[in-house]
């Protein structure tokens, strides 16, 4: 009885190494993607939030606790760069989904040389974006680009001027610009939605009467979803992060109309040199950035449990 005792013991020691072996080979092979990711993500982000914490000059830099938190409740320039932001990001977001929706619709249908449409529509997000920012100034500047022609023709201007030189209207000149670029994203994950969804159902319905429209409302939409709520929180996070656009067509100005936070953060650590409160700044983004992503998570899992 005792050496079938000391059998069983004997036997359950091997298994359990077995079993410990295979909990730890998993995070083996994926510790160089860890490190990866620790070395090119996490230091740098524990890093910048040091920053935050500490007062830059040429020479030196000391600390200054939440001093530089502190300066910016009292800052104008970060509260219109923060309204300046949400403008940019809304409109953007905006205009690039709901184009962006039409357009896989209009390519989820067959018609004549659709292929060659895709390629097309899809080019401009090959397109870098400083390329892209160029580009369309030069569009909206009178004397190289039609643009204000155009708009001056249409009857929207008085005059053929450069609308990137007004403040009132110097915004649109960027969203118009970063709508372009950004509707294939939308058009390439909604496409891939679309084709997702059953062509049974779409049968099913159109069987029992419904309408497009009906069909649109009942059945494709609560499908796109998840997709649109994934496709949504990861593009306003881009579009409030992207500062290389507004920057090579306005550089911020005139008059601080363009200055979003992303371009202020930039202008104070590059040219003011002061990266504390850059970095300062860039925690603040990050935290309302975290907060809008969580809840459009919660919104996404919800509607996951209703499809």
């Amino acid at each position: 009885m005792t050496y079938v005792v000391s059998e069983i013991r004997s036997a359950g020691k091997p298994r359990r190494k077995r079993l410990s072996h295979a909990a730890i080979e998993p995070w083996l092979y994926l510790s160089p993607a860890i490190i990866l990711l620790a070395v090119v993500l996490l230091v740098p982000l524990v890093i910048g939030i040091s920053y935050s914490f500490r007062k830059f000059s040429a020479f030196k830099s000391e600390f200054v606790g939440l001093g530089q938190y502190r300066a910016m409740l009292s800052d104008p320039v970060l509260g219109q760069a923060l309204v300046n932001t949400l403008w940019w990001t809304v409109a953007s977001l905006f205009f690039q989904f709901f184009l962006g929706l039409g357009l896989a619709l209009l390519l989820d249908k067959p018609f004549p040389g659709r292929k060659v449409v895709q390629a097309l529509v899809f080019l401009p997000w090959a397109v870098p974006s400083f390329l892209s920012g160029l580009t369309w100034a030069w569009l909206f500047n009178p004397i190289i680009g039609p643009l204000p022609h155009w708009l001056f023709a249409l009857g929207l201007k008085a005059e053929p001027t450069n609308i990137l030189s007004d403040p009132s209207t110097a915004m649109w000149g960027p969203i118009v610009a970063n709508v372009w670029f950004g509707i294939p994203f939308f058009a390439i994950t909604l496409l891939a939605a679309l084709k997702s969804i059953p062509s049974e159902l779409h049968e099913a319905a159109a069987i029992d009467g419904a309408s497009p429209w009906q069909r649109f409302t009942k059945v494709t939409l609560p499908f796109l979803a998840p997709t649109i709520a994934i496709t949504v929180m990861l593009r306003t996070i881009w579009i409030a992060t992207f500062a290389d656009l507004i920057f090579v067509m306005t550089e911020g100005g005139p008059a601080g109309s363009t200055n979003t936070v992303p371009v202020y953060i930039y202008v104070s650590a590059f040219k003011s040199l002061d990266k504390g409160y850059a970095s300062a700044v860039a925690v603040l983004l990050l935290v309302l950035l975290i907060a809008y992503a969580i809840a459009l998570i919660g919104i996404r899992r919800s509607l996951v449990r209703h499809v």
